[in-house]
């Protein structure tokens, strides 16, 4: 998963558990306090209801004769008929003794009672009962002058108005949860973006370094990006002269050597075939004669590679029948397999055109046939393939040979570096690296898989536009 993504949606998750955290905090705050409030209301009427019926009581109990408790309950739902929607009265038994609704006194009534509630008023506490439809029933002890609960005075109030606003609220939560969630999906959006561009810059600035291509760095900012551009552009600007300065030693060094060297080839060549006499003396000139070669030959690869780093990056390119190419290339290395028994095969359609530099890309063929049949055990095989992949040519190059340890496969695509296996057969270790840079001029790359014992396979793709 790319940074910029990871960072969106870290960003996004984040924004939604705190506003789903708020939204709850609020809801739980609303319906709290609105209860709070509900509660300190019906207490307060409460208050004034059961000081009415307590001076009502008083007065029956100061008259002459006995007091019922029918007639209490009678006048005292008299008193107070229009205290709620209903108005209730209970006996200590749990008898309902009167009952208002809307002001009006009810006759053989057969209401919905909640007896846990009345029993919890008669042990001297306020109780009620919230039910579905919006409705509280709110029970209200009443103490005669012994402070005895006798009666239950029971308010019923409509509460659904409450309810209707939660809802309201809930509702304007939701639709602005919505609006803060596609605000911030677009405001991380763009944090994201605008957070990774200059990331993203300095990631290909320094996939090019890797290419040697030093390009100056700059991000105008004064952060710790900015800082990190400048570092990276002083050491472009570092390793730039550091490799320009190697690279120029090596062409110096190799121009220097080779006419002495071409003149120590040929005095050794000369003793060799003049010496006939003495044969320790003549395998001393033969050996002169195959180091000399070999130094040659170095000093060539050391020259190819100097006029890659002086060329330009545009090349001469035509269009290019790499079946013609490969076939021609095969033929002339089939003698040289043939001397240590190896079959060189070829698989490929014909006419699959490509637009490169004809000698550069026959030399990169060349210099991986090369290796294959030096590093092939005798009487294997090699198989040479190219193939249309992915808008890609692929030119595959397979070996039964000595393989490559999987910790020296990167390494072996450097200059002058050969693998520890590699001792079997001479080489200057520049063969890959030409193969390489040849390959990535061509906007292409190199692959190589291989095992120890078992062989290599050397990967060559150019993609076709």
């Amino acid at each position: 998963m790319k940074f910029s993504t990871k960072l969106l949606l870290s960003l996004l998750f984040f924004s939604v558990l705190s506003f789903a955290v708020i939204i709850i905090s609020v809801n739980q705050a609303i319906d709290y306090f609105s209860f709070v409030t509900i509660e300190k209301q019906m207490m307060e009427k409460a208050d004034i209801c059961e000081l009415s019926f307590r001076e009502i009581l008083a007065r029956h109990d100061k008259s002459e004769s006995q007091a019922q408790p029918s007639d209490i309950s009678k006048s005292a739902l008299e008193a107070l008929k229009a205290a709620g929607r209903e108005v209730r009265i209970y006996d200590e038994n749990l008898k309902l003794l009167g009952l208002a609704v809307d002001g009006i006194i009810i006759n053989d009534p057969s209401p919905v009672i909640f007896k846990e509630s009345i029993e919890n008023a008669l042990k001297g506490n306020y109780s009620y009962n919230v039910i579905n439809n919006g409705l509280i029933y709110f029970s209200i002890p009443i103490q005669d002058r012994y402070y005895n609960n006798v009666y239950v005075f029971e308010l019923v109030e409509d509460i659904s108005y409450f309810y209707d606003i939660m809802n309201k609220i809930r509702y304007i939560l939701f639709i602005g949860a919505g609006g803060f969630i596609l605000l911030m999906t677009l405001s991380s959006l763009y944090i994201s973006r605008k957070t990774t561009k200059p990331i993203k810059y300095l990631l290909g600035e320094t996939e090019k370094f890797s290419k040697q291509q030093f390009d100056h760095v700059y991000l105008n900012r004064k952060d710790e990006l900015g800082m990190l551009a400048a570092g990276l552009n002083q050491m472009g600007i570092q390793l730039n002269d550091y490799i320009q300065y190697q690279k120029q030693f090596v062409s110096n060094v190799s121009h220097e050597l080779k006419t002495p060297l071409a003149a120590i080839r040929g005095f050794s060549q000369y003793l060799f075939e003049g010496e006939n006499e003495n044969e320790e003396l003549k395998k001393v000139y033969y050996h002169l004669v195959n180091e000399s070669d070999r130094l040659t030959k170095l000093i060539n690869e050391l020259l190819v590679l100097s006029r890659f780093d002086k060329a330009t990056q545009d090349l001469d390119t035509e269009r290019t029948d790499l079946a013609e190419l490969i076939d021609g290339i095969t033929r002339e290395y089939r003698p040289k397999a043939e001397k240590k028994e190896i079959t060189l095969v070829t698989k490929f359609k014909k006419e699959i055109f490509v637009n490169v530099n004809r000698i550069l890309m026959s030399h990169a063929i060349a210099n991986v046939i090369d290796n294959a049949i030096k590093y092939s055990n005798p009487k294997s095989q090699i198989t040479v393939e190219a193939f249309v992949q992915e808008n890609k040519v692929v030119i595959k190059i397979s070996d039964q040979g000595i393989g490559i340890a999987q910790s020296d496969i990167d390494l072996v695509q450097e200059r002058f570096y050969r693998a520890k296996n590699s001792q079997v057969a001479n080489g200057s270790g520049l063969g890959l690296s030409i193969c390489k840079e040849i390959i990535e001029k061509f906007n292409g790359h190199l692959i190589i898989e291989s095992e120890i014992a078992v062989g290599t396979v050397v990967s060559l793709i150019i993609p076709l536009e």
